[in-house]
């Protein structure tokens, strides 16, 4: 398997160096689009799409508009995967046919569409009308059936953009480096609501026709669709809830902190820009814990623990708000400015809500999150992928999206807090946003303001070196700051006495136990435990059962290491019943450590792969051997 990656990889990464070679021609600025950005940059898209859930496509035409910074540029180049495009316009008082092709499908990326241009064509900005329709397996979309909704009665879509999905579903220029606003007509069946990440109306009926406006700039994987039995509760003047009738109530309910975490986050970094600021909870086949999508948070239900026990994730998603969508990577290979930045935004809330107690847990979990994932990646020869700025020539952008750039972006910043305080950081990071408002920026970008506004003022115990090091090297730098919770020394010390037989189960102290308590719990127990020890925790805990999403993936990944039988049922019901990648994933992995593990795994997939997004499947395609 290894040897047969390593041809696979070899041959992507000539065809990314073919494209490199070829970018100075075509006018190319990112590695991960065809689109001749030089020539040409979108400002605007305006869609109309019908939404048809028998055919599972979208239907419609994207009209763009075009900013020609090249006057001798006569070919327009988008990005695409699997469309179908029938026509092409150029819009004027008259329209006028224009003649296109399709360019070879390539890996990851998709499709380029070369649009010809008329010869004498002199205007610098120009609307080209893309008439097409999806692929029923856009790498970007998910049609469900009712049966696989909360409410089992109709149909649901729903849109991930990120990184690179955007060009399954509109043809655009798929690259973060390019900003847009844009409006959008969506057709649906009647019974259906639709909402996008744009201006919605709470209180719109149900007409089967939605129309929409964006009216800041964004990048393409920030544009997002989605259409079910859709209902709205508020929250605070500024936010809500849409979701299913049945989830709703119990939504609102566990998100009822998101006005005050919005107000928080405002009086720490400036203002929020982005008009309202909702959530839509999606069906629990959605791939990530959230999507920052702008205006409207896409959201997995798995964080509806019935506590607020996991509202970090919100906080996270409305940190989005800053440190993404305000101020966006320029390309994937600086994608920790975009996540590292929001954790730390993240946890900033948690601490002014919840205390430094729930933070100095979230910081400690993600740690033991990060050292994982970095293990994980020195295994399978990706060390290179530990770094802060990373370089992913050849490689699916996807591939990025680990603990690194979140958690090691974190502690970056926390390490610029310990060297600068905390008031000159928030001074720096409210002129970063200010700065770089509604653009994209690249790692050298952030460096050079760093420099400019931090490290060539006298005083400063913080050198270039430094933070050229901390983004440039792999895994935790020596002089990182790392979190500390007197809770989980706690916790330790109950677990510590379990093991060694000092303590029953039943005589752990729990009661009053947090979710991140069980999390740190579970997480560190030896590998080597036990089924009969497992069997004891259960029957104190009946942690089999747990409702918790975060909870039970810890305790199934404990119980496949322990091959403790009773917990087999619960892992199937789970595994064919949620899509969250950072949940599913990762039993998935523990099973197939061993031949029955990989019988199992195997069995469960067979069931559970329908229900899971197009990408999650296709990285467990890989994973998984065919039965």
């Amino acid at each position: 398997m290894n040897a047969i990656r390593s041809r696979c990889q070899a041959g992507l990464l000539l065809l990314f160096l073919a494209a490199a070679a070829q970018s100075a021609q075509t006018g190319t600025e990112d590695p991960h689009s065809f689109a001749n950005t030089r020539d040409f940059r979108a400002t605007h898209v305006a869609l109309d799409l019908e939404a048809d859930f028998t055919r599972k496509r979208l239907v419609g035409h994207a009209d763009l508009t075009l900013h020609r910074a090249n006057a001798a540029a006569r070919e327009v180049v988008l990005d695409t995967r699997e469309l179908k495009v029938s026509k092409v316009e150029l819009r004027t008082a008259t329209p006028v046919q224009l003649k296109f092709r399709l360019g070879e499908a390539k890996p990851i990326l998709g499709a380029p569409l070369h649009i010809q241009l008329p010869e004498k064509l002199a205007a610098q900005d120009i609307v080209v009308r893309v008439s097409y329709e999806t692929s029923p397996q856009a790498s970007g979309l998910q049609w469900l059936e009712p049966s696989q909704t909360a409410g089992r009665k109709y149909p649901y879509l729903y849109s991930q953009s990120q990184a690179i999905h955007a060009r399954s579903w509109i043809p655009l220029q798929d690259t973060p480096l390019v900003r847009l606003t844009y409006e959008a007509r969506i057709t649906t069946p009647p019974q259906l609501r639709a909402v996008m990440s744009a201006e919605n109306d709470p209180n719109a009926a149900r007409t089967g026709r939605y129309d929409f406006k964006m009216p800041q700039a964004i990048p393409s994987y920030l544009i997002a669709l989605g259409v079910g039995d859709l209902v709205f509760k508020p929250i605070g003047a500024r936010t809500g809830v849409y979701a299913e009738p049945n989830v709703v109530d119990s939504a609102a309910h566990e998100f009822a902190d998101v006005q005050s975490m919005l107000e928080t986050c405002e009086k720490l970094f400036g203002p929020y820009r982005w008009g309202r600021y909702d959530l839509l909870i999606l069906p629990p086949s959605f791939m990530w814990g959230g999507m920052e999508n702008p205006r409207l948070t896409f959201l997995t239900p798995t964080a509806i623990a019935g506590d607020r026990s996991l509202v970090a994730l919100i906080a996270h998603e409305l940190a989005h708000s800053w440190s993404g969508n305000l101020v966006t990577n320029a390309n994937w290979e600086s994608l920790w400015l975009n996540e590292g930045f929001t954790v730390y935004l993240e946890r900033r809330i948690v601490e002014v809500l919840y205390g430094v107690q729930r933070r100095e847990m979230e910081d400690v979990l993600g740690l033991q999150s990060l050292r994982r994932d970095i293990a994980s990646l020195e295994k399978a020869g990706d060390g290179e992928l530990t770094q802060l700025s990373v370089d992913l020539s050849g490689r699916d952008p996807d591939d990025a999206f680990t603990d690194v750039p979140y958690e090691k972006g974190r502690l970056f910043l926390g390490f610029l807090e310990s060297r600068l305080g905390r008031e000159k950081l928030d001074a720096f990071l409210r002129g970063y946003f200010d700065k770089f408002a509604f653009k994209s920026v690249t790692t050298q970008d952030f460096v050079d303001q760093l420099k400019s506004q931090v490290l060539n003022r006298p005083g400063v115990k913080l050198t270039l070196a430094e933070v050229q090091a901390w983004i440039e090297t792999p895994g935790i730098p020596a002089n990182a700051v790392l979190p500390h919770s007197d809770v989980f020394v706690r916790v330790d010390a109950q677990r510590d006495a379990w093991l060694q037989g000092k303590r029953t189960a039943k005589q752990l102290e729990t009661a009053k136990w947090t979710t991140q308590e069980w999390l740190h719990f579970l997480d560190n127990m030896p590998a080597t435990l036990s089924a009969d020890r497992l069997r004891e925790l259960d029957q104190a805990f009946n942690l089999t059962a747990s409702t918790n999403a975060e909870i039970a993936h810890s305790w199934l990944k404990d119980s496949i290491r322990a091959n403790y039988a009773p917990a087999w049922p619960r892992l199937e019901q789970y595994l064919t019943s949620i899509g969250r990648r950072k949940l599913v994933k990762p039993l998935y992995d523990e099973l197939l450590k061993t031949p029955e593990g990989t019988r199992r795994a195997q069995q469960i997939y067979a069931k559970a792969r329908p229900l899971y997004q197009i990408p999650l499947a296709q990285q467990l395609d890989e994973l998984i051997p065919k039965s």
